[in-house]
């Protein structure tokens, strides 16, 4: 059933309650990607600062997945081209990697992957400050297509003249030539194969990975050797708004299926877009407001939990794994009950790291978002 768990139905009857076939899938690829943190070198002092730490050809065991049954063809990189962090370099934000023959064989298909860490680096927590939409330009045809301009930058900026990390180009560009290379050798190489893209990221990481979709099947590069279309779907976790009705509409036409796995209680996916949303687009309408909203994209499977040792747990993509695991769709193990704000405020007293990069990120969702909706 490897076409429905990718989305060939918009997931229907799969996600309520919980089909433990689509369970394994999403706690899967979210431990795939949860390897781009566990590998990503984070000490100022090392000469491989923001780069990761291990070879293509064992970085997945390395981040602990012994059996992850893909080979990774590609690292990619990312230069945000913001005012605010203009002496920003190039960082490891992902990998491209394609499954083996074993695990081909056990998913029905030859599954091309693309996985996305979230937000690190100063100058990405920058871009997240960019929260305007603006028209994506990623094709001439379509430009009521707006998405979040911190997104957008992220993915099209080479952030120098020289074309980025070795002058491979930007985080688009070498995303389209290495997809486009895959998806061609493997489908050439073996015609009656079956082949999916799959497309996961948490966080900022899951806005670069709805993009890359939206990019891949407007230019038709999720095509085979033989012209034919390889489905498109993205896993999401933890992910915030990133695009129009237009950009969601075109999505649709375009056949890219995207899973958002989201806890219902992390700020982060409801994020830009505090105030214009397609929750809100009807109210502001009556109050004789215009202007785009922004919208999430695909469907939700919603998740419910928090621990108020950890408030930052809300958004962490470990906790969004176990409780996926647990078939929670209610709260992952030994999670304490909500307490309510002044709690969850006095846990932020205490200064713990996790929750405070969490709530960085929020802030600076919230205040671009708060920015446009003042329209400055």
């Amino acid at each position: 059933m490897w076409r429905q768990v990718q989305g060939s139905h918009d997931w229907d009857g799969l996600v309520q309650p919980l089909h433990p076939v689509l369970r394994d899938e999403a706690a899967r690829y979210g431990e795939l990607v949860d390897a781009c943190y566990k590998v990503l070198d984070m000490d100022p002092s090392s000469s491989r600062h923001m780069c990761c730490k291990h070879a293509k050809e064992t970085v997945l065991e390395d981040a602990g997945l012994v059996k992850a049954g893909y080979e990774v063809t590609r690292y990619i990189y990312a230069t945000p081209d913001v005012a605010a962090a203009p002496s920003a370099t190039s960082a490891w934000v992902g990998y491209v990697a394609v499954s083996t023959d074993e695990m081909t064989r056990r998913l029905g298909r030859r599954d091309v992957l693309v996985s996305f860490r979230g937000t690190v680096t100063q100058a990405e927590w920058a871009a997240n400050l960019r929260s305007s939409l603006e028209p994506a330009r990623l094709d001439a045809h379509h430009p009521d297509v707006k998405v979040e301009s911190g997104f957008l930058n992220l993915y099209t900026s080479s952030g120098d003249k020289s074309g980025g990390v070795g002058g491979m180009g930007s985080c688009r560009e070498q995303l389209l030539r290495e997809v486009t290379r895959v998806v061609t050798s493997f489908s050439k190489d073996n015609p009656r194969e079956d082949m999916s893209v799959t497309l996961a990221g948490h966080s900022m990481g899951s806005a670069l990975a709805t993009l890359l979709g939206y990019d891949l099947a407007e230019h038709g590069l999720n095509r085979d050797a033989s012209g034919c279309r390889v489905p498109v779907a993205v896993f999401s976790y933890g992910g915030p708004r990133v695009g129009n009705e237009a950009f969601k509409d075109r999505c649709a036409e375009l056949g890219v299926k995207v899973l958002r796995v989201a806890n219902v209680r992390d700020p982060v996916t409801m994020l830009p877009g505090a105030i214009l949303n397609e929750g809100t687009k009807g109210f502001l309408a009556g109050w004789g407001a215009t202007g785009d909203c922004y919208t999430h994209v695909g469907v939700e499977l919603a998740l419910d939990f928090l621990s108020l040792r950890d408030p930052g747990s809300v958004h962490d993509l470990g906790a969004y794994v176990a409780s996926v695991k647990a078939e929670a769709c209610g709260k992952v193990p030994n999670a304490a009950e909500d307490g309510g704000i002044l709690a969850m405020a006095m846990e932020l007293v205490g200064g713990q790291s996790a929750a405070a990069s969490t709530w960085k990120e929020i802030a600076a969702l919230q205040m671009g978002g708060l920015v446009q909706s003042l329209g400055f």
